[in-house]
């Protein structure tokens, strides 16, 4: 299991919580003041301050609402909304004592403060004590701090959508580099398998020299082949040198039968590629094409640019043989499966490799791959 990131949270933030709080209630501020403005209230000035005050206090009681409802999107939508349904009472309640305290002394006298007669269904004048109306402004207020508190819970269930992507993104991320691991080490015991045949057909036929040589090749190459990254991409004059030190080592097996030729284009010098992605290009080179030949076989490798992708070519002018399969049996070897996997999971869709008979004889494999620049 991937262990979270420092910073990764599943709540809102403490600076988006409270900008939400000031944002909503400085827009009700607004809209009251306007409100008042229109209907010509007496007193625009005095009115205007006692409610910045109640304004205030809103945001005071919005905030300690935050304060109880930081963990509440952990248990589901459904006991979130019950959880703020019931918040919201309190704060209700608390909103229509302060707003009716502080606005009191603005209103009539007393006796007529107690009650007003409004009309009823009959048309006859009812009375309508000063409990309802605080409870008008405790309804009122309800829906305003549960309207504030939905905004809330929008915005953390989008925090919590926004850290799903992202633990989304790693897990794949690591998937992909443990696919990429897996197929780069498939190359190294492929590769020795065939290099220890070598070694051991040097020593039955007496030739300890040639053995040696071989033996310290073979060394060079795994220590450098071993020291990079699997899952991070290579220099091209990186993986072009290894290249090298693979033929020097087969040519100690098949002396005065393999030369090898670069073409490699100014404009990708700088290129970067996935780590011995030519590597079994070239062994399968030596295997179908040196070894079945007597005489020399000239191993080609160009690099060139194409647009905005990086082309790599392996070609060897082996007498013809047929092409393999898509997708081989699992026992005639990895060879271009490997290449073609390994181009898949690093680049998906945007590269593939063909091979086939070269036009003017041997073999030829061609990979297209987006051009990746060092820095």
């Amino acid at each position: 299991m991937l262990p979270p990131e420092p910073d990764e949270d599943a709540t809102v933030r403490p600076r988006a919580a409270i900008g939400s709080i000031v944002a909503f209630w400085a827009f009700y501020f607004a809209v009251a003041t306007l409100r008042a403005a229109l209907l010509d209230f007496d007193d625009q000035g005095d009115l205007l301050l006692r409610r910045l005050v109640v304004t205030t206090v809103c945001m005071a009681i919005s905030w300690a609402m935050w304060r109880a409802l930081r963990r509440v999107t952990r248990h589901g939508p459904a006991r979130a909304v019950a959880i703020v349904a019931l918040l919201s009472v309190p704060a209700a309640l608390a909103y229509a004592t302060v707003n009716q305290w502080i606005f009191t002394p603005t209103r009539p006298s007393a006796p007529a403060a107690r009650s007003v007669q409004v009309g009823d269904n009959s048309g006859r004048p009812r009375r309508v004590g000063t409990v309802a109306a605080h409870a008008d402004v405790a309804v009122n207020g309800y829906f305003f701090f549960a309207a504030w508190a939905a905004l809330y819970l929008a915005l953390a269930y989008a925090a919590q959508g926004r850290v799903a992507e992202r633990r989304a993104a790693r897990f794949a991320a690591a998937a992909q580099s443990a696919e990429l691991r897996a197929l780069r080490y498939q190359v190294n015991p492929h590769f020795l398998f065939n290099t220890l045949n070598s070694l051991s057909a040097l020593v039955m036929t007496g030739k300890p020299d040639e053995a040696e040589r071989m033996i310290l090749n073979l060394s060079t190459f795994f220590r450098s082949s071993l020291a990079g990254d699997p899952a991070t991409d290579a220099p091209l004059a990186d993986e072009i040198e290894l290249q090298r030190l693979y033929l020097a080592i087969e040519t100690v097996r098949f002396p005065s039968r393999i030369r090898l030729v670069e073409d490699i284009a100014d404009t990708v010098a700088d290129a970067l590629v996935p780590g011995l992605i030519l590597q079994p290009l070239i062994e399968n080179a030596v295997k179908h094409g040196v070894s079945q030949s007597r005489g020399l076989v000239t191993i080609a490798i160009r690099a060139w640019a194409q647009d905005d992708m990086l082309a790599l070519s392996v070609t060897d002018d082996a007498p013809a043989r047929p092409a393999p399969e898509p997708r081989p049996p699992q026992n005639t070897g990895i060879g271009l499966r490997n290449v073609a996997d390994r181009l898949a999971a690093r680049f998906g869709t945007q590269a593939l490799c063909r091979a086939g008979p070269a036009p003017g004889g041997g073999f030829a494999v061609t990979i297209l791959m987006p051009l990746v620049r060092e820095g």
